[in-house]
């Protein structure tokens, strides 16, 4: 997408040497080659095609986020994002997130990493886009609500005791999004809505109690703000991945479309509220989210093993949030400022999630 907006590429990470990335490394001959965790005979596979542009570990991801002058989309899964969004905000590049948790866990280090670098913090979430496009050039204290939408997932209307026999294959069914596997579990369990709500609170600043969320299966009014004054702002559109994140390399400008013209005429727009009852890890999110310092962390890496433990067949969709809440109880609180404690939190978060599925299997 970045060729396509005429912006050189001057880097590519992936967590593994694919294909798909060292196709776009041909595409892209003078761009760095990043590969976070090479499997197998990936390194040499990679080193061959592409030379001494390649870089492999961890490390390498931070060394491509710290490249001054960049634009850093970021879209590695997980808390193991959190060191190069750090490393681009650090360095004073803009950082287009994409990676909802490294903000989720890391809320606090990344903004003190901005602070530091007077970088740029775009959001890439729909979502979150959406919010950022309404409150531009808004007063702050005009907000009285942001309105996160929900698709609600594919159990949308089913009571909690209808949940306990769903298969993965119907957990997976997303009825808009393509995702990945656990990005799809968590809109299933609602758990990505309530991490959306973390991440909200950490990119605008508004309390918990004036971020709500609202169930909206058309997928296409992707959030809300309502200000002091009745009024409400939309930002409505097409479910395509492509319009956010272009809103976010491009801005303050907007570019012609890379996706098609969408058209409203004959289309209804529904909402309505969650149900926490049959939804429980919305619930949890706010919870940790209010609680902050470590319990945000804490929610992330246990989700991870729960999702991972559900689609491996060891549990049933309904103890997801089971474990995620026996995990936030295990480990003890307290506040996180650098990336080395985010990620002691999250490897207690991830020990006591173990340790509740061995007591539930």
């Amino acid at each position: 997408m970045a060729a396509a907006l005429g912006m050189e590429v001057r880097g590519l990470a992936a967590a593994r040497g694919s294909e798909a990335l060292l196709s776009l490394a041909r595409e892209h001959p003078a761009a760095q080659v990043a590969v976070a965790a090479p499997a197998g005979s990936e390194r040499a596979q990679v080193s061959a095609e592409v030379g001494e542009r390649a870089r492999f570990g961890p490390e390498a991801l931070v060394e491509l986020a710290s490249a001054p002058g960049s634009i850093v989309l970021n879209g590695v899964v997980g808390a193991a994002g959190l060191a190069a969004s750090v490393a681009a905000l650090e360095a004073g590049n803009r950082l287009a997130l994409a990676n909802k948790e490294s903000l989720v866990a890391g809320g606090p280090v990344l903004e003190a990493a901005q602070r530091r670098g007077r970088a740029e913090l775009l959001p890439v979430d729909s979502e979150h886009s959406a919010l950022a496009q309404c409150l531009a050039g808004e007063d702050p204290a005009s907000i009285r609500r942001l309105l996160l939408s929900a698709s609600g997932g594919p159990f949308r209307g089913r009571a909690r005791a209808d949940l306990a026999t769903v298969t993965v294959a119907e957990a997976l069914a997303h009825p808009t999004w393509r995702m990945g596997r656990r990005i799809t579990v968590d809109s299933a369990t609602l758990m990505n809505k309530a991490f959306e709500v973390i991440e909200a609170h950490c990119l605008f600043g508004v309390p918990y109690e004036a971020i709500e969320v609202v169930v909206h299966p058309q997928s296409v009014v992707h959030s809300l703000v309502e200000f002091v004054d009745g009024s409400i702002k939309a930002q409505l559109g097409p479910p395509d991945m492509r319009i956010p994140i272009q809103y976010a390399l491009t801005y303050p400008q907007r570019l012609p479309a890379v996706a098609p013209a969408f058209d409203l005429v004959g289309m209804g727009l529904t909402f309505e509220a969650p149900d926490l009852e049959a939804f429980p890890c919305l619930r949890l999110g706010y919870e940790a989210g209010r609680a902050g310092g470590s319990a945000p962390a804490v929610l992330n890496a246990a989700d991870e093993i729960a999702v991972r433990a559900f689609l491996d067949g060891r549990i049933g969709f309904g103890s997801i949030p089971l474990v995620v809440e026996q995990a936030l109880q295990a480990v003890p609180w307290r506040p996180v400022a650098t990336v080395e404690e985010v990620l002691a939190v999250d490897a207690e978060g991830r020990a006591a999630a173990l340790a509740a599925l061995g007591a539930s299997c």
